[in-house]
């Protein structure tokens, strides 16, 4: 065969090995430049990116998750943008840009009158959620804020859609960025209660429990999608840098980092995510190294138990709960060198125990041995591939015994734990 033969049996060979190698896009579909890993605080950008590569070649494994991911971002499309200003009464201090939120477990004890709208004074019913705090406040909206902008920022990063990326964009500039409707990076009156409290530090945690999710979505649209600009993501980090000196500076955001139960634990997380997202490598990393011995030690036990949460009237939904913070805790310690899964307490506590005392429980082996108002076995589904993820064997046996939680399981498409069975507060 002469050389000029040979090398056009050749071109023609690494032609059908790239058609066979590299997807192509069906008819009416553009083909996107794979984006690049992003630079999230929770997620693996890396992982995430190797997964991208896996649903472009259609990878079947991912194809139910990638349905239900559309899904959940198709529904987010018709919906919002939302606004702090929407609200139909101001926050106590009077500013419309403020949060306002209500505390869910505080109802009025009088029936309202003229003289007493509110029907003051309220009291505690651990437990169970007063359906005033759905009205009249900012909570359910922020809620949807944080979801959508997630679910959306994913979606465009599996797709390539782009009506994804503009929309989690305009739901995020409309809440953080325009000047008419922008929050002031402040939580001074989060979960206030009515004739009692204009604002509680237990209410950083309407935030703490789910903004690192925001965070990982503006992380996603950063690496390239449509529509989010270079301003937005100077802007969006100064929010970020404003509302982590709030939280570090503030009376409540004292109080809360004092806090010994699983607000303490959420705002080490909250703290650790912003620091990091922000630049402040050094701040993220030493409060994940002191979550050992300041939320591991005094919160778990040696046989894995969470004494404060098996006191409350959810047991179940508040130790799985927890367990979430610790996990995504666990994740951005990956990202400046703390292996947070690997720590054992004086008496043996770790992570690992307290995700196997679920077990038996979340596999249905055994019932829950705890008060719970409402039992759902898929609270714990998302703690339990962390756990496994992180190398525990029990729990990388039990797996395959989880429930999947309602609208399918995305824990391969956004492997960082989240609270599945949501109750506000």
């Amino acid at each position: 065969m002469s050389a000029r033969r040979r090398l056009g049996t050749l071109l023609a060979a690494l032609a059908a090995f790239t058609a066979a190698a590299v997807p192509t896009a069906s008819a009416g579909m553009t083909v996107h430049p794979a984006p690049k890993a992003p630079h999230t605080a929770v997620l693996d950008g890396a992982r995430l990116q190797q997964t991208k590569h896996r649903v472009d070649r259609g990878d079947p494994q991912l194809r139910g998750a990638v349905r239900a991911l559309k899904a959940r971002a198709d529904r987010w499309l018709g919906q919002g943008p939302w606004t702090v200003v929407d609200k139909p009464r101001p926050a106590p201090g009077g500013d419309v840009h403020d949060y306002l939120s209500q505390a869910p477990y505080w109802w009025p004890s009088q029936p309202p009158t003229s003289d007493n709208p509110w029907g003051c004074p309220y009291v505690q019913r651990d437990g169970e959620r007063n359906p005033e705090v759905d009205s009249g406040t900012d909570r359910q909206d922020v809620e949807k804020t944080f979801d959508s902008s997630y679910d959306l920022s994913l979606a465009w990063y599996y797709t390539g859609d782009k009506r994804y990326a503009q929309k989690a964009g305009q739901i995020l500039r409309t809440w953080f960025l325009d000047p008419a409707t922008r929050m002031n990076p402040n939580l001074n009156h989060a979960q206030f209660i009515p004739c009692k409290y204009d604002g509680r530090a237990i209410g950083i945690i309407d935030f703490s429990q789910s903004y690192t999710s925001v965070l990982d979505a503006i992380a996603i649209l950063d690496s390239g999608a449509p529509g989010w600009t270079r301003t937005d993501r100077t802007r969006m980090k100064k929010w970020n840098t404003d509302f982590l000196n709030w939280l570090t500076t503030s009376d409540f955001g004292g109080q809360e980092a004092a806090a010994t139960n699983n607000h303490g634990t959420f705002y080490d997380m909250q703290l650790a995510g912003l620091a990091y997202a922000t630049g402040d490598k050094e701040l993220a990393r030493r409060a994940v190294l002191d979550a050992r011995s300041k939320r591991i030690v005094p919160q778990i036990e040696a046989d894995g138990s969470q004494p404060q949460e098996l006191a409350r009237t959810r047991s179940w939904h508040y130790s799985t709960f927890t367990l979430v913070a610790y996990s995504r805790l666990a994740a951005i310690g990956r990202h400046v060198g703390v292996n947070l899964w690997a720590y054992q307490g004086p008496d043996g506590q770790s992570l690992f125990k307290a995700v196997d005392y679920l077990l038996p429980a979340a596999t249905a082996a055994a019932p829950w041995p705890h008060p719970e108002l409402e039992f759902h076995r898929y609270a714990a589904t998302d703690v339990v591939h962390a756990t496994a993820d992180a190398g525990d064997p029990r729990a990388q046996r039990a797996v395959r015994s989880l429930e999947a939680p309602p609208g399918g399981d995305l824990w391969a498409l956004r492997p960082a734990a989240e609270q599945l069975d949501s109750i506000a507060g």
